[in-house]
């Protein structure tokens, strides 16, 4: 299971919950156990809680995968710039032997 699995799974599964709560909370109302306010107030209270939790656990994985990616040997684009003008500057030394050995005359 990949990563990105692991979190579709873990959203799907949040947005079940939120669905099953207010569910729940829509029975304790008709059965007359809360009154309606007390249910839009209960739904609205687990809702800031589960966003504080999806932000929490959005800003762990964030972090898993950036410290992860540092310990992998990865490229920086820094690294890709500086490659690239070495590549640039050795195009440019072989382009001017290239013109200098046409333009020197052969020996016969």
């Amino acid at each position: 299971m990949t990563l990105f699995d692991v979190l579709r799974n873990a959203l799907l599964a949040g947005f079940g919950v939120q669905e099953k709560v207010k569910e729940f909370v829509d029975e304790l109302v008709k059965k007359g156990e809360l009154s309606e306010s007390q249910g839009a107030k209960l739904v609205m209270e687990w809702s800031e809680k589960a966003d504080k939790s999806s932000e929490h656990f959005s800003s762990t994985i964030s972090d898993i995968i950036s410290k992860t990616m540092e310990k992998m040997p990865l490229a920086t684009k820094d690294d890709l710039d500086k490659l690239q003008q070495t590549l640039n500057a050795i195009s440019i030394r072989v382009n001017k032997l290239e013109s200098m050995k046409r333009e020197t005359p052969k020996e016969v």
